[in-house]
C-alpha cells in the first residue's frame, strides 16, 4: 500500500497532519502517545502492517499532535486543547462518530475525548494507556515519583540520548538488539520534536491525571494490556477496568507497549470488539517469490559521500525501489540500510520488477544486484519466514552488480513468460543443503 496522502486541519490558528487509510464501514481515529511523525512511522514495516491490518474493517484516522511530527510545531498545549485538535480532525476528515484508539499518553486525551463527547465516540479502545504518570502515595503505580523524573529529564541527557533510539529498550524490550528498529526509532525521535520541544512534552505528560474522568464515560470500552509492560504498569489497566462502567479488560502476556509490535494478539481482540468476529486465520504458509536487493559498493560509497550527502541519496533508491516493487504488485517486507526484502504471488513479475529496479536506480549513480528465488514461506504478521527466504537471501549474495540472479526454480516457473537467461552454473549456498543452479536475468 503506497503512502496515504498528508492533509491538514485548522483547530484556530493551529494546522494538524492528518491522514487516513482504508475506507470504512466504521471510522478509527488513533491517538498514540510521544512520538509521532506520520510520513516516519509509515516507513516502519511494523507500523504499516498495523494500519493496514485496521483498515480491512475501518476507516483509520492517523494524526501528529500539536507539537509534533509534521503538525504545526508549537507549545505541546493542555490535554483540553488537545481535545479540541481531535474533534477538529474528525470535522476535517468527515467523520460524524469514530471508535478512539488510545495508546499510552493517548489513553488519558481518548478518555476525556469520549466523556466529552459521547455523541461523537462510538466506541473506546485502550492499550497500554496511562491514568496517571507520577507515582504517589495514593497511585503507586506511575512510571517515576517527581524526583526521580526530575533526574532523568535534564536537558543535557536529554540531547545526548536523542536520535539513538535507545527507547526501544523500553517500549519493546525484546527488539531492542534489532538494528534495523533502532535506527527507525531514533530517525522517529529527531523528526518528530527537537530535544527542547520532548522535554516540554513529556513534562506536561507527567502531570495528567484522569482518576477524575473515568466515572463520566458511557462508551463502550475495551481495555487491552500486557502484564509486564514496562511503560505503564498493568495496575492502571485493572484499575480502568473497575472504574469504567460496563468495560471489557482483556489481560495479555508480554511486555511490549506498543501494539503495533509483535501485536496480533491485540488486533485480535480488537477487532472481535468492533465487528464481532476475529479476523479469518491467514494460511501460515504460501508459495511466494521472495526479491532481495541491495546496493553494491555501499559502505565505500558512503563514505566518498559523507553521512548527509548518503542518507539523502538512500532517500532517492528507497523512492525508487517502492515504485517499482508497487508497480509489479510486490509486497514490502523488511528494509535494512540499503537493502529490501519483498513478495511476489508470481515470480515473473518479480523478476521484472526486480530488472526495473536495477535500471532505476542506475540513473543515481548507484548498483543494485538482486536475487529470486520461489518457495513455501511461513507467514508471521507482516514478515516471512523459512528455508525459502534464506535460499534467496543467498542468491542474492551471488549476484553481481546490475545483475539479477534467479534459482532454477524461479527459471523454471517461467517458461513461456519471453524471459531469457544466463547460465552461471551450479554453486553451494551457505547453510542451504545441495547444489543449486544459478542464472542471470539477460538484460532486453
Amino acid at each position: 500500500m503506497t503512502a496515504p496522502p498528508i492533509r491538514y486541519a485548522a483547530n484556530g490558528d493551529i494546522h494538524l497532519a492528518y491522514c487516513t487509510v482504508g475506507d470504512g464501514p466504521l471510522d478509527l481515529v488513533l491517538v498514540h502517545g510521544s512520538l509521532t511523525n506520520l510520513e516516519v512511522l509509515w516507513d516502519i514495516p511494523e507500523y504499516r502492517g498495523y494500519c493496514e491490518r485496521l483498515a480491512s474493517f475501518a476507516r483509520v484516522i492517523c494524526f501528529d499532535k500539536r507539537g509534533m511530527g509534521l503538525s504545526d510545531r508549537v507549545r505541546a498545549g493542555t490535554l483540553e486543547e488537545r481535545m479540541d485538535d481531535v474533534r477538529a480532525i474528525m470535522d476535517a476528515a468527515g467523520s460524524e462518530t469514530a471508535v478512539l484508539k488510545g495508546v499510552s499518553e493517548g489513553g488519558p486525551l481518548s478518555m476525556l475525548f469520549a466523556a466529552t463527547y459521547p455523541e461523537r465516540t462510538q466506541a473506546l479502545v485502550l492499550c497500554g494507556a496511562e491514568v496517571k504518570e507520577e507515582t504517589t502515595d495514593d497511585w503507586p503505580w506511575g512510571e517515576a515519583t517527581r524526583e526521580e523524573f526530575e533526574e532523568y529529564m535534564t536537558i543535557e541527557d536529554i540531547v545526548e540520548r536523542w536520535g539513538k533510539g535507545g527507547v526501544l529498550a523500553y517500549v519493546a524490550p525484546g527488539k531492542e538488539d534489532d538494528e534495523r528498529l533502532r535506527q527507525l526509532f531514533g530517525r522517529l525521535q529527531v523528526q518528530s520534536a527537537s530535544p527542547h520541544d520532548a522535554v516540554a512534552f513529556m513534562r506536561m505528560a507527567f502531570e495528567i491525571d484522569v482518576r477524575h474522568v473515568v466515572s463520566a464515560i458511557n462508551t463502550p470500552t475495551l481495555i487491552v494490556h500486557r502484564v509486564d509492560d514496562r511503560v505503564c504498569h498493568v495496575e492502571n489497566a485493572r484499575w480502568l477496568a473497575r472504574n469504567i462502567d460496563g468495560a471489557k479488560y482483556v489481560e495479555l502476556p508480554g511486555d511490549t507497549h506498543l501494539p503495533w509490535i509483535d501485536g496480533d494478539d491485540i488486533m485480535d481482540e480488537i477487532r472481535e470488539f468492533l465487528t464481532g468476529v476475529r479476523e479469518p486465520a491467514e494460511p501460515e504458509r504460501v508459495l511466494a517469490t521472495v526479491l532481495f536487493t541491495d546496493i553494491v559498493g555501499s559502505t565505500e560509497r558512503a563514505r566518498e559521500l559523507g553521512d548527509r550527502r548518503w542518507r539523502d541519496l538512500l532517500e532517492h533508491h528507497h523512492e525508487l525501489v517502492r515504485r517499482d516493487l508497487e508497480r509489479f504488485r510486490g509486497r514490502e517486507v523488511d528494509t535494512a540500510g540499503d537493502g529490501f526484502l519483498a513478495t511476489f504471488d508470481g515470480p515473473a513479475r518479480a523478476i521484472r520488477s526486480g530488472r526495473a529496479i536495477v535500471d532505476s536506480v542506475r540513473g543515481l549513480g548507484l548498483e543494485v544486484r538482486a536475487g529470486l528465488h520461489t518457495g513455501e514461506v511461513e507467514l508471521a504478521g507482516a514478515a516471512v519466514r523459512g528455508i525459502a527466504v534464506h535460499t534467496g537471501a543467498r542468491v542474492a549474495s551471488h549476484a553481481g552488480a546490475g545483475e539479477v540472479l534467479v534459482s532454477q526454480t524461479v527459471k523454471d516457473l517461467v517458461a513461456g513468460s519471453g524471459i531469457e537467461f544466463e547460465d552461471r552454473g551450479a554453486h553451494e549456498l551457505k547453510g542451504i543443503p545441495g547444489e543449486w543452479r544459478l542464472y542471470a536475468v539477460r538484460q532486453s
